[in-house]
């Protein structure tokens, strides 16, 4: 014997299942070819079918030379909750307003938009540029087969130096090597006519260690018996001239940091064995190179 569910016909609404008119309001008499289906629909080949999974369930087509399930060629707005068990691919604008989470791989073809928190618990896979105009938290490890490769001619590298263009000479470019030295060093330069007080930066009082602090004078024009004193705390310099004569000299005043730990400059083991903290740079970027433009 068999079955039939209720049909029927309300205007120009098709129903089926129970008798259901509660959809039929001022607004809906408006939309003609409208169809109510008070129960599970089930499309195509849908999965786990008879079982419902959900009021409407959309599986692979029947016809295998039809190979999607579901296209929209217009605008798709969902309001609710968007769960993506499978793979995605986008390859047009996405704009993601509320909250997304990735369980799976996620392949972003075009411009991938988001004004909220995205969660990706899995692979994320972008073949094109993403820019973040924000803050960017990693938790984990960050995997960069390129960052890799750049750190590793970085501790391969000659001592620090940089690459510019050439201030004199067009086509030809300029390369210096930093000066090294066991601490973190900084340095104040001059000349001295007419006064016997070199006046300090006022943040060396805040950045260097006012006992660490040496000073390289040198006499200019006619010999001089110079000496100095350090005073004030370490925030000036008094040259004196023991010949008596008027002082006229230059300057190079060297203090060490007080800001940041001291290094340790011999430990045994990788650069990943140090073990102090961990305040250096990198060695031997080229600050002026750009990749294709004046390599």
């Amino acid at each position: 014997m068999s079955h039939c569910t209720s049909i029927s016909q309300v205007g120009d609404k098709l129903l089926v299942g129970a008798i259901d008119t509660s959809f039929i309001s001022a607004s809906t008499k408006l939309l003609p070819g409208t169809a109510v289906l008070n129960g599970p629909v089930l499309m195509g080949a849908a999965l786990a079918a008879p079982a419902a999974r959900a009021t409407c369930t959309i599986g692979p087509p029947l016809s295998a030379s039809l190979p999607a399930s579901l296209v929209v060629d217009g605008i798709t707005n969902i309001f609710g909750t968007f769960i993506v068990e499978g793979s995605s691919l986008f390859a047009g604008t996405v704009v993601c307003e509320g909250l997304a989470i990735k369980q799976s791989a996620d392949i972003k073809q075009g411009t991938d938009i988001s004004n909220a928190l995205a969660i990706g618990n899995d692979v994320c896979i972008a073949n094109l540029t993403q820019i973040v105009n924000g803050t960017l938290v990693v938790d984990g490890a960050i995997s960069c087969a390129w960052l890799d490769s750049q750190i590793l001619a970085a501790m391969n590298s000659p001592p620090k130096s940089f690459d510019m263009h050439h201030p004199t000479k067009p086509g030809w470019r300029l390369t210096h090597v930093c000066l090294e030295g066991p601490e973190a060093a900084v340095y104040y330069r001059g000349t001295l006519k007419g006064s016997n007080i070199i006046e300090l930066p006022e943040y060396w009082r805040g950045l260097v260690d006012s006992e660490s602090i040496t000073v390289h004078l040198t006499s200019i024009g006619i010999y001089q018996e110079l000496s100095y004193e350090i005073i004030d705390w370490g925030t000036k310099i008094k040259v004196l001239n023991n010949a008596g004569s008027a002082i006229n000299c230059s300057y190079v005043i060297y203090g060490e940091r007080k800001d940041v730990d001291k290094i340790v400059v011999e430990y045994e083991g990788k650069i990943e064995d140090y073990p102090g903290k961990d305040q250096r740079s990198i060695v031997g970027y080229h600050y002026d190179y750009r990749p294709g433009i004046n390599a």
